[in-house]
């Protein structure tokens, strides 16, 4: 079978891109195990300002807005809600951050992000006041690459079962047992730590654990964020997360994360009564060395091409990414220079 290109994975990044090229009018067939996809449990936040010093994330002016208009577009063709926008209260938790805070307020490009910082907030316990951010929200990520996978499958575009690097042959053409693909694009997550032609590229994968939950009390509907996040799913469910560990051996749950989410929320939410855990999931983020994404082909073999890295703020960098990486396989328009592999090409 011939077509154009071969998707390893069908995380948000391998969706998205299949999405897009086909959209294009291009073969594509998405390879996926169904095993281990943090896309799957991932919060999909869309944070505009993050950080210890609330700093906007790099060329959000142009990320955000493109992934709105992306999401919107997914949700009409599905006739399904995707991305839902809701405001973040960020509690300030010393004098330092406080400070940060004022300066951000008052300096150039940060106005259509931060609204003003409020000294208390019902049932929130803080002690400096909370900053509230605007154009924030929550990707669903699930039910989207749910029903992108029920779309690649209606397209004879899905195949599941282990892409095994060994069945990869480079010469004299490319091939992938019986599929005859013009380029192979792996977007694997961090499983690409494995990949025999792209193990160069300097990844920092990060376990994190979440937690879904629900109370038999209305809780608050706005998300929060004070070093770990909540975020309201209804009136009675919630999610909460994310730990951070270095330790990547496997993606099981620990009751030493558990502790740490619980005991970390109730610190800010003392009020917050817990019915059940509904679950609780692990995943393992492909966070790089100096936090941009992998985008580009291989510099001895054009036609195979890696698209990952994209850590926790895939929701908001993959969309135009994607359009990005099309643009330069079929146009040959030139890859965003922050996220171009080509950074790294000379340690290869």
């Amino acid at each position: 079978m011939d077509v154009d290109y071969l998707i390893i994975g069908q995380g948000l990044a391998g969706s998205l891109l299949a999405w897009e090229l086909i959209q294009r009018d291009k073969k594509v067939i998405v390879v996926d195990n169904n095993k281990e996809n943090a896309s799957l449990i991932a919060a999909g936040l869309i944070n505009p300002v993050t950080g210890m010093r609330f700093v906007k994330s790099t060329d959000v002016d142009h990320y955000l807005p493109f992934a709105l208009h992306y999401y919107q577009q997914l949700s009409l063709y599905f006739q399904q809600t995707f991305y839902v926008e809701k405001p973040m209260l960020r509690v300030i938790r010393n004098d330092k951050e406080l400070i940060a805070c004022q300066k951000r307020l008052i300096q150039a490009g940060y106005q259509d992000y931060l609204s003003k910082i409020t000294p208390s907030f019902p049932l929130v316990n803080t002690s400096y006041g909370l900053l509230e951010q605007k154009q924030t929200g929550y990707l669903l990520t699930q039910p989207l690459l749910k029903r992108l996978k029920k779309y690649f499958i209606s397209k004879n575009a899905y195949i599941k079962t282990d892409c095994l690097y060994d069945d990869i042959k480079l010469v004299p053409n490319l091939i992938w047992k019986h599929i005859r693909p013009k380029h192979i694009i792996f977007c694997e997550g961090y499983l690409a730590i494995q990949n025999p032609w792209f193990s160069w590229l300097p990844f920092q994968p990060v376990k994190g654990e979440i937690i879904t939950a629900s109370s038999p009390k209305k809780i608050i509907d706005s998300i929060l964020n004070y070093g770990q996040w909540f975020i309201p799913l209804n009136s009675h469910q919630f999610r909460t997360g994310a730990s951070f560990d270095r330790n990547i051996s496997d993606t099981k749950t620990t009751s030493s994360s558990k502790s740490m989410l619980l005991k970390s929320l109730n610190q800010v939410y003392p009020d917050l009564i817990l019915d059940h855990i509904i679950n609780q999931q692990a995943g393992i983020r492909p966070t790089t060395l100096d936090k941009h994404p992998f985008i580009g082909s291989h510099p001895h073999y054009k036609n195979l091409v890696f698209f990952n890295g994209f850590g926790a703020k895939g929701s908001l960098q993959i969309p135009l990414s994607c359009q990005n990486l099309v643009d330069h396989l079929i146009n040959n328009q030139p890859i965003i220079l922050t996220n171009d592999i080509s950074r790294y090409y000379e340690k290869t």
